[in-house]
């Protein structure tokens, strides 16, 4: 088990560095005027300082979980964010939206089809009304009032 403690630290350490490079490549500015890398690289940091220690240290051998079907669903999970992310702007943000929380609550969550729809459809609308109606933020979406 320490070795597949091992090769958990390595995923986000390898992310950790890589976001800290393409942080710096954004520019750090100053503290008095920061640029849009800074926090990027705060947060990468940190990353690979907590991955670094967990790699060093693994803990004893009870603390880890077997690799289950659990260990499958947050793979999934995170290839949808993946997904999402990449489809966004040619699909929208409303229709990607209620497609990901139906997926989560349906496919991994196994709740009914009209609690997921119900969730999905209103979460979609209430992240609407507070990023793209009430902070303008500038989202590619398919409705327009």
């Amino acid at each position: 088990m320490r070795t597949q403690a091992r090769l958990g630290a390595l995923v986000p350490l390898g992310i950790g560095a890589l976001a800290a490079l393409a942080a710096v490549s954004m520019g750090l500015g100053s503290p008095a005027d920061p640029g849009p890398g800074l926090w990027p690289l705060i947060v990468s940091l940190a990353m690979v300082t907590l991955s670094a220690s967990l790699l060093l240290n693994p803990g004893a051998d009870t603390e880890q979980e077997p690799f289950s079907r659990q260990t499958a669903v947050v793979a999934l999970g995170a290839l949808s964010l993946v997904a999402y992310t990449l489809l966004i702007e040619r699909v929208g943000f409303e229709v990607m939206t209620v497609l990901l929380l139906v997926l989560w609550m349906r496919g991994f969550g196994r709740d009914s089809w009209r609690l997921s729809l119900a969730v999905a459809v209103a979460a979609c609308a209430a992240s609407y009304l507070l990023f793209i109606v009430a902070l303008g933020v500038s989202l590619p979406h398919l409705v327009a009032f």
